[in-house]
C-alpha cells in the first residue's frame, strides 16, 4: 500500500514530466519509470540511492533546465521527498506487534497473575477519575465580586497592615545580602614569592642540595607544598637542574652557575 502523499505525487504528475535517464546498479532507464515502480512497492527504495539521482538531475537540468517549467521541476523535488520519506520509513525500527499470548503474559501464570493485578488497578484509578470529573463538573468558578450588602462579611486582610509594616518588608527585601564569614578558613600563611626568597638564600650557601635540606625549616603541609612549587619555578626558569637517582629518592637540586653566579646576585624576575 502506498503512502498517502506518494500516491498524490503520483496523481500530480505532469505529462511533460521532465525526462531524464537514470543509470543505477539495479535500474536502467526514465526517471518517471523508477519512481512508479517504487511508488507501487515493485521496487524496494532502499536499493535506490537518491543522492545519485540528484546529482544526474543538476547535471542534466545544467543543460535543459531553460526548457523546464516551474511545474516541471517542483515535480522532480515533491517525487525525490516521496522517495526520501519512503526510504526513512524503511529505515527506522519498526516496533514488533504484539500477540494475543504477549498480553495475556504468555503461558507463564506469575505473569498472567500481574496483569491481571494491573487491569484491576486501572480500573480502580478510572472509576476514581470518573467521580472526581463528576463532582468538578457542578462546580462553577465564580468570576462577579461580592454583593455590597454582604461586604461586611468579608474579612479585610489589609486591616492589620501599617506603614511600619510595609516598611519593615521592604527593609527586609531591598537590604544587601550579608557577609560571607570565612572565619572558618585557614588563612594563606605562605606564598610563592617568600619561598623562592628562602631557596634562593639556602642554595647561596650550598649551591648543590637535596630538596629535604630545603625545608628543613617547615613547619607546616602547606610550607612543603610552596617550597615545593618555587623549586619547580626555577626549574622553569631554567635557574636550577634537577635530578633524582631512584623512584621516591632524594631530589638533587643545584644552581645553575656556581658560586660566581650564585642566587644572591639574582631578581626575583
Amino acid at each position: 500500500m502506498k503512502p498517502p502523499e506518494a500516491a498524490d505525487t503520483i496523481a500530480r504528475m505532469p505529462s511533460d514530466a521532465p525526462g531524464f535517464t537514470v543509470e543505477l546498479p539495479l535500474f536502467s532507464g526514465p526517471f518517471r519509470l523508477l519512481a512508479g515502480l517504487i511508488l507501487e512497492r515493485k521496487m524496494d527504495v532502499c536499493d535506490v540511492p537518491v543522492a545519485m539521482v540528484t546529482e544526474r538531475f543538476l547535471r542534466v537540468g545544467a543543460e535543459a533546465a531553460p526548457g523546464w517549467s516551474l511545474d516541471e521541476a517542483t515535480w522532480f523535488v515533491a517525487v525525490c521527498a516521496a522517495l526520501l520519506e519512503l526510504k526513512v520509513g524503511r529505515l527506522l525500527p519498526r516496533p514488533s506487534a504484539e500477540t494475543e499470548e504477549d498480553l495475556l503474559g504468555g503461558a507463564s501464570p506469575d505473569l498472567l497473575y500481574a496483569r491481571s493485578l494491573e487491569l484491576a488497578a486501572f480500573r480502580r484509578v478510572a472509576l476514581d477519575v470518573a467521580e472526581r470529573m463528576a463532582l468538578a463538573a457542578l462546580m462553577v468558578p465564580r468570576d462577579a465580586a461580592p454583593p455590597a450588602e454582604l461586604a461586611h462579611l468579608y474579612p479585610d486582610v489589609m486591616e492589620r497592615i501599617t506603614a511600619a509594616d510595609l516598611a519593615a518588608a521592604a527593609a527586609r527585601l531591598l537590604a544587601p545580602p550579608p557577609a560571607i564569614d570565612l572565619s572558618h578558613v585557614a588563612p594563606i600563611r605562605a606564598t610563592v614569592a617568600e619561598a623562592l626568597r628562602a631557596v634562593r638564600d639556602r642554595l647561596a650557601a650550598r649551591p648543590q642540595s637535596r630538596f629535604r635540606d630545603l625545608i628543613e625549616d617547615c613547619r607546616e603541609r602547606i610550607d612543603v607544598v610552596v617550597r615545593f612549587l618555587a623549586v619547580l619555578e626555577l626549574y622553569r626558569e631554567g635557574r636550577v637542574e634537577l635530578s633524582q637517582a631512584t623512584l621516591f629518592g632524594d631530589i638533587e637540586v643545584r644552581w645553575q652557575g656556581g658560586h660566581e653566579t650564585g642566587p644572591e646576585e639574582t631578581n626575583d624576575g
